[in-house]
Order: structure tokens, then sequence, then C-alpha cells
């Protein structure tokens, strides 16, 4: 059974560029386990671990001869910086592969040094999906956070670009057993839409571009023409757009509002190590 959806990766080239963007420019929570990544995993991890929603993992390639860091090294070889993988949870996560790989999902061998299983991209729409144990991070941010900072949410929804939203309704709902809603059709971004809500965690947006001439979905098509199916963008939450836009562009955030709406504000993926960040009224 999947119990939440506890944290997305984002995956880069510059380690330390990452970590001072969310921590200095977004000024939001993060714990830097480099060090023991680095030896344990040959990778350079961090944490980000705002309130609510979803955290934010930050993921670099470092040792060539670990496959952790081999397969974040092809994903940038192959796709470059953006978002990397979606982590749900699972009691027993090896129990957990053998009943995704019944229900039709393609479940990849347990990688050397991992303690959890991967869903790949080719039954899931685009999306590495890692399968954890549950709680599988209990690092806790014990530092202090500056009172003007804009007060960011962790991630409340992800949003999945997709071809197919019945077939992509049924991997995300029936094939993972998490609660899903029906498909909207959403005249007003052209788009047709499904929520898919693990029971912890942010979220799950699956989008299906209907008219390419509304902004959001032909932003949606230009992503599947472009990069194909997978993760869109990630969206956090603000008590106060207004004040957070000002406190984003004076720690030198380019940020404005999206295309599509004018309430809701955007940090293009230029600008976010590949990731495209959206933020809404809390």
């Amino acid at each position: 059974m999947i119990t939440g959806m506890p944290r997305i990766a984002i995956a880069a080239k510059d380690y330390s560029g990452l970590v001072s963007f969310f921590k200095d420019k977004l000024k939001m929570p993060v714990i830097d386990m480099s060090k023991s990544s680095r030896k344990d995993y040959g990778a350079a991890l961090g944490m980000c671990l705002p309130e609510g929603g979803s955290n934010i993992e930050l993921m670099s390639p470092v040792d060539p001869d670990t496959p952790l860091s081999k397969s974040l090294q092809s994903f940038l070889d192959r796709r470059g910086e953006g978002l990397f993988a979606l982590m749900l949870e699972a009691p027993v996560p090896d129990d957990e592969a053998d009943e995704l790989a019944s229900r039709g999902l393609n479940v990849m061998r347990l990688m050397r040094g991992a303690f959890g299983r991967d869903v790949h991209p080719s039954s899931t729409h685009g999306v590495l999906i890692r399968v954890y144990p549950v709680n599988s991070f209990k690092g806790e941010f014990k530092g202090d956070l500056d009172d003007s900072a804009p007060r960011l949410s962790g991630i409340a929804r992800v949003i999945i670009a997709v071809e197919d939203i019945v077939h992509a309704r049924e991997v995300y709902g029936k094939q993972f057993n998490m609660p899903i809603g029906g498909i909207v059709d959403d005249e007003d971004r052209g788009v047709y839409s499904v929520i898919c809500q693990p029971p912890t965690g942010g979220a799950i947006e699956l989008v299906a571009a209907k008219n390419a001439s509304r902004p959001f979905a032909g932003a949606i098509q230009r992503h599947l023409e472009e990069d194909r199916e997978g993760m869109y963008a990630l969206v956090l939450t603000s008590p106060n757009l207004e004040s957070t836009a000002l406190s984003l562009s004076k720690n030198g955030v380019a940020v404005g509002p999206s295309k599509d709406d004018p309430n809701v504000l955007e940090i293009s993926p230029e600008n976010a190590f590949g990731a495209l960040i959206r933020i809404e009224a809390a």
C-alpha cells in the first residue's frame, strides 16, 4: 500500500548552486547531507524541508562508479537539469514492488546500495518513481529562518503532462492504488485534469492538453513536444503572493506572473535548475 509522496528530486550539475538557490534565494529550510552522502551513495544530496506538502530533494552526481551517480548523470546527459524522480512510500518496498509488477508496472531490479525500488518511466507516463520505506527520511531542520523570508510551502502539487489522460488515470489510480478523482474538463486552462491524492504529502495532477490555444494548455503541449511526457512543474503555495514576489526579487530571483494566470507566480526552469516552479495563493 502506498502511504504517501514524501518528496520529489531535482537533479543538477552544480550541487552547491542548487542548495544556495533554495537556501539563500528562496530562503527555505535546507539540510545539506552531502558530506555523508558522497561517501555512502556517491552523490551529493540535500533535503529542502518546508512546512506542508512534500519535500524537495536536491541531487548531483559525484562518483561515476556508483549506481545512483550513474543514474543522475544519465538523466543530466539525456534531459538536462530538472525534475528527476518522484518518491512514494510503502511499508515494505520489495513487497509493494511485487504488487506493482503484478498490476502491469515496469518495476526495475533492486539497485545496488539502494533501499527502495524504482518503477521505470516507460510505464508511468515519463516519471521515474521510487518506492521507499515509510519515514525514509528522518532529518530535522534545526536552523533559524529569516522572519522576512517568503513563506513558501513544500510541494502542494506536482503537475505531470501526459498524452492519454484516461490511461494515466488508470496508472496512478488503479495500478498504484492511490486515491484519485475523475477526469475534469478544465475549459479555462484548456486541459483535461485528474487529481491523485496520496495519503500524505502533496497531490499529483495529471494534465493533458485539449485546447492548445489556451496559454496553459499550449505550454503543456509544447512540453510534450519538446520534452516528452513527465513532470512539468512543482506547485508551492504562499500566504501573500505580492510580498513573496517582492521578497524573491530582492533576493535576486527572477519571478513574475504566469502567462496563463496572473494570480500565479512562476520561476522559469532557466532560473531554477531546470525545474518550473509555480507559486499559488495558500
